[in-house]
């Protein structure tokens, strides 16, 4: 049994979502996003910190996957975005759970056999791979 943490990070709003292995069978258990955007960016930082960390503690986690870092057109956006991921990756590296980075091009081949996957596919996929009654969150 596996239980394992997502994360989707932004400066703006991080997504989450908590699944469960066992054997061949995957449970979601939870999955949402932290809005950041109302908040002073120091304070965006640690609220991703203690949620994740939170998030870590009630659920058991046992393993934390998260975005692998890439650079975009905007240098100043690609910082923030770096610094919302290390406040992600910091509580996962304290409570000392196994950290695994993805690029966005490998989670969207896994999920939709194409690396240029939209977001809207990556969803479909997500929802019907986890029997979903809703859509979830793009983030």
């Amino acid at each position: 049994m596996v239980t394992v943490l997502g994360i989707d990070p932004g400066s703006r709003v991080t997504g989450f979502g908590i699944v469960h292995f066992h054997k061949n069978t995957i449970t979601h258990l939870e999955s949402g996003v932290i809005p950041l955007g109302h908040l002073d960016f120091p304070q965006r930082l640690r609220e991703i910190y203690l949620k994740v960390s939170g998030l870590i503690t009630v659920n058991r986690v046992d393993r934390f996957a998260i975005e692998a870092p890439f650079v975009g057109k905007n240098p100043q956006s690609a910082l923030k975005l770096g610094q919302a991921r290390g406040a992600a990756v910091a509580a996962g590296a304290i409570q000392e759970v196994p950290i695994t980075e993805y690029s966005p091009r490998e989670v969207k081949s896994a999920l939709v056999g194409t690396g240029r996957a939209t977001k809207e596919q990556v969803q479909f996929m997500v929802q019907t791979l986890l029997s979903l009654a809703t859509t979830p969150s793009t983030d």
